[in-house]
């Protein structure tokens, strides 16, 4: 398995809160996706002038509260999912995952406090 990108990720029932948060801070939306998958997740990817990355994430899902997480990019989903369930990782969605033709993601979680938002980009 091979990491391919890292950054953070907000997973929330709020995403226009943060989105404002962090224009203020100098960063700027640069792609943002609705409806995708099953969850009918709102994606918002921000940077900044430095080249920072932020993801913002809405699903349509019940949160008990606000995510912080990491967006970790791979090369081999199944691999890497396969991994983080070994190392005591369990998926937020159950057995499913997100796929939207370009890509599949889990948010994989680790205890209630930890979360690593896993997506392999199909070429």
């Amino acid at each position: 398995m091979k990491i391919t990108t890292l950054n953070p990720q907000i997973i929330t029932k709020d995403a226009e809160t943060f989105v404002k948060i962090f224009e203020e801070l100098g960063f700027e939306k640069r792609h943002e996706q609705e409806g995708i998958g099953e969850l009918d997740v709102t994606g918002i990817r921000m940077s900044d002038s430095n080249g920072f990355k932020l993801d913002i994430s809405e699903p349509d899902m019940e949160l008990k509260h606000d995510i912080i997480a990491i967006r970790m990019n791979v090369d081999n989903f199944d691999e890497a999912q396969n991994k983080l369930l070994s190392l005591g990782f369990k998926n937020l969605y159950g057995r499913h995952h997100v796929e939207t033709g370009s890509a599949k993601s889990a948010i994989m979680v680790y205890g209630s406090e930890f979360a690593i938002n896993l997506v392999e980009h199909v070429k």
